[in-house]
């Protein structure tokens, strides 16, 4: 009787496992719970070794969850923002384009050419799509049609860097802007900024932003040349603001009531593009590592390859936001998970 309980209960654990997995694996990657083998399911030798370093300490995948290729053929994604019906925006810089993954059907469909070669974008809480907009050095508001109204083109007179991206405080509106020099080479001939490496910084240096709620007072609020501030994030709460300085470290700031900061410490030696948060209020950073998380006190705690030289940035998106959206060079990708985003608006 015990062998035949023995017996039966392998088989109910072979049928889950095997429920969760799909045998047809291109442009999937799955999680290392359901240990695939080389050559019996067509995954590739290079998939396995990615299936094999997946770290998930807290156990914040969702189970059975795949890495899913959501689209492919782009040039360099970037910029995802997710609206309140959990549909993605996200950028294809290099075409100057934004594009939409439908969260409802996973289709994927041209929204805007002629971005002002937007970068990093979030939603406020009105629907308008904000973006950096590093053509010109703007920031924009985008409407549900594509017309955009130009927020901010200068500081003090003089061209901004490149705005990298931005954070959007969900309790007051405010937004905060991460502006680095990295040159471009659509830049006109006659755009001061331009020039060889590290190029001609209007600025005197890498610095992040504020613009306040009524969209009227645009004031520097780290006086600390940063160099290359890059992705940007705050809490849920609006209390704490995350700044990624490229290629290394993450800091972390108070929220003062009127937008400045304070309190500028090491959230992290691991620094990389583009920041999101859930809400466990875990921090997730992508670079060439593919997307690592930390806990609130800097903790590593999650991380996931996607097989791409460079993984630029990370946002939850899905109508249960529970999806983490990841755009890497030419692809996007999406993996469940059980946590959720806290970002929709």
């Amino acid at each position: 009787m015990r062998k035949v309980l023995f017996l039966f209960a392998g088989a109910l654990c072979s049928f889950a496992i095997y429920s969760c997995m799909d045998s047809r694996l291109i442009d999937k990657i799955q999680v290392k719970s359901s240990q695939p083998q080389v050559g019996s399911s067509n995954i590739s030798a290079r998939e396995a070794k990615l299936l094999s370093t997946i770290f998930d300490s807290l156990g914040i995948v969702g189970s059975c969850s795949k890495l899913d290729t959501l689209g492919k053929g782009f040039s360099f994604t970037e910029g995802p923002a997710v609206d309140r019906h959990g549909n993605v925006f996200f950028t294809d810089q290099p075409n100057d384009k934004i594009y939409k993954w439908n969260a409802s059907n996973g289709a994927i469909t041209e929204f805007l050419s002629n971005t002002g070669r937007a970068n990093g974008m979030y939603f406020d809480k009105n629907g308008f799509l904000i973006t950096c907009a590093d053509m010109h050095g703007e920031i924009w508001s985008i409407d549900k049609h594509g017309n955009h109204t130009v927020l901010v083109n200068n500081y003090k007179g003089k061209l901004l860097n490149g705005p990298n991206d931005l954070w959007v405080n969900p309790i007051n509106g405010g937004i905060y802007v991460t502006d680095p020099l990295f040159p471009r080479d659509y830049w006109d001939d006659t755009d001061p900024r331009k020039g060889p490496w590290p190029g001609n910084t209007q600025q005197g240096g890498g610095y992040v932003y504020y613009l306040s709620p009524n969209r009227k007072t645009f004031t520097r609020v780290v006086t600390t040349d940063m160099g290359y501030p890059n992705g940007i994030v705050g809490s849920a709460d609006g209390r704490k603001l995350y700044v990624g300085k490229w290629p290394a470290e993450i800091y972390e700031f108070d929220i003062n009531h009127d937008g400045s900061l304070s309190n500028m410490k090491l959230f992290s030696a691991m620094g990389g593009d583009g920041m999101t948060t859930d809400n466990h209020g875990n921090v997730y950073v992508s670079n060439d590592k593919g997307i690592t998380a930390f806990d609130k006190r800097g903790n590593r705690i999650f991380n996931v390859p996607t097989g791409q030289g460079w993984t630029a940035n990370v946002v939850f998106g899905g109508e249960d936001e529970r999806t983490l959206f990841m755009t890497g060079l030419d692809k996007v990708f999406g993996l469940k998970m059980k946590v959720k985003g806290v970002v929709k608006q």
